[in-house]
């Protein structure tokens, strides 16, 4: 039951975030997308049992947030340069990383993560190895 209302926590502060507005009906939609997704997921995927909201956790997550935004925002510019160039320097290809994350939701955050960064794409996630 713990992890279902720390994943239903997640789920809207997320939806909030992205949003971005707290109207009425953006506040009501996103407490049904939070219920029918953590119903649906909480039972056949238990991703967040290792998740603690321990006030260090947070702070690691407010960092990590502030990390990826920077992060992002190179990644933008660089892609942007890669299209803007005449001789379009880029080199496809899977690549396997082994990311030595011990959890399941850090192994999702970061596959994300990397799915967000434009020009790339996670393609499997496997023990403890990313296909990227």
């Amino acid at each position: 039951m713990k992890n279902i209302i720390i994943s239903a926590i997640l789920v809207y502060l997320s939806w909030l975030m992205l949003n971005g507005n707290i109207y009425p009906s953006v506040l009501l939609s996103g407490l049904v997308v939070t219920v029918v997704i953590v119903l649906f997921f909480s039972a056949h995927h238990p991703v967040f049992k290792d998740v603690k909201l321990s006030p260090k956790a947070i702070a690691a997550m407010v960092a990590y947030v502030f990390v990826f935004t920077g992060e992002l925002l190179k990644a933008n510019l660089d892609v942007a340069s890669r299209v803007l160039s005449p001789s379009l320097p880029v080199n496809p290809g899977i690549v396997e990383i082994k990311t030595g994350l011990k959890s399941e939701i850090g192994r999702l955050a970061l596959a994300n993560s990397i799915t967000l960064t434009p020009g790339t794409l996670t393609v499997d996630v496997k023990d403890d190895s990313l296909f990227i």
